[in-house]
């Protein structure tokens, strides 16, 4: 009899134990999606100290605001006074499971609508839940993505290549063949950290975003990965033939889409730095952020924009954590190449809109 009391005591407490652990668990999770939807704490920084910031009127501007709000983006936009002209792809990252740092659809669906965006990505080069067709579009929908417009995966029907004049590194960039059923493209970013760039925003989600994944083939972020050296395999490249590559793979899209021509401009650039974590959108989980919010920035230059981003974080007083992952996979490198081969500007005049 003792035995078979001691028994289902033991049980018992199991079954609370475990009881506990769920509920712990649970309450884990929900409060880092409360975390993350919550409002943004945002920083007040020196704009006046911005290491780029010029008042040359030749430089492209920046426009900057403190919201982070889809009203606040849907300003950002509405300054730009950029015509987002026949079908418009609006180029998101949709963030790994289970719990990256990706923009919510909320943030986005304003601005998403006032294009008549489509929402479009590529497939990923390093497994995970969406390397294949089925499974990405799965992680659209269950991130809430297709509840705001319609979702086109680039590469779901094999690659194209684009031109690159003047690279370090490219001759050609290898993108998904959807890419040319579209006349222009907005570039909605997550500023943040990234476990090999240092630092992803504009310039990567225009390089390897729009890269051609594994499943395709001829893999377009292998080939940036690898510094133009492999269509397959991703790892073990020399880390500034990495970043130089980023950089001419962006300006072949530029290029594409009539930035340096005489004619309009089919491409331009929002950049969000909320969630300000070391890692990026592609890591499913994130080291939790330990700097504050800052704000959105917009602009038709991809180098002033992700320059002015970088200046931003390194004028906050909390930013020692994101700095030090910028440097240590050398990601500044990226903007010196994307200046070196006229991707754009690096000095910038900034616009606050309240």
């Amino acid at each position: 009899m003792r035995t078979k009391s001691f028994f289902a005591t033991a049980a018992v407490l199991l079954l609370l134990s475990l009881a506990t652990a769920a509920a712990l668990f649970a309450k884990g999770a929900s409060s880092r999606r409360t975390a993350e939807d919550a409002p943004s704490v945002v920083q007040q920084i020196a704009l006046d100290k911005l290491a780029h910031r010029t008042d040359d009127g030749a430089a492209p501007v920046v426009y900057f605001t403190r919201d982070i709000s889809a009203t606040g983006m849907l300003r950002l936009y509405d300054a730009l006074g950029w015509d987002a002209a026949g079908k418009t792809g609006v180029k998101i990252s949709t963030g790994e499971p289970p719990a990256s740092n990706y923009l919510r659809p909320a943030l986005i669906k304003d601005t998403v609508q006032k294009v008549r965006g489509t929402i479009v990505e590529c497939n990923t080069a390093y497994g995970g839940s969406r390397a294949s067709n089925a499974m990405h579009k799965r992680v659209a929908k269950d991130h809430g993505f297709l509840d705001i417009a319609d979702f086109d995966l680039l590469d779901e029907d094999g690659v194209m290549t684009i031109p690159v004049s003047g690279g370090l590194r490219l001759k050609e960039d290898y993108v998904g063949s959807h890419f040319r059923n579209y006349d222009s493209f907005l570039i909605i970013s997550h500023f943040k950290g990234h476990s090999m760039a240092g630092f992803g925003g504009a310039i990567k989600n225009i390089s390897i975003g729009f890269g051609s994944g594994t499943s395709s083939g001829k893999s377009g972020k292998a080939w940036i990965h690898s510094g133009g050296k492999s269509l397959s395999n991703p790892w073990g490249g020399q880390q500034l033939a990495f970043c130089e590559a980023m950089a001419d793979a962006a300006k072949g899209v530029c290029a594409s889409l009539g930035m340096y021509g005489n004619g309009p401009q089919h491409i331009a650039f929002i950049n969000v730095l909320n969630r300000l974590s070391v890692d990026c959108d592609c890591d499913g989980n994130p080291a939790e952020p330990d700097m504050h919010d800052i704000g959105i920035v917009a602009s038709l230059d991809p180098l002033a924009i992700d320059q002015a981003s970088v200046d931003m974080i390194y004028i906050a007083p909390d930013s020692a954590s994101l700095r030090r992952r910028i440097e240590s996979r050398q990601g500044m490198h990226t903007l010196e190449a994307g200046a070196q081969i006229g991707l754009g500007s690096r000095s910038y005049r900034l616009v606050e809109i309240p």
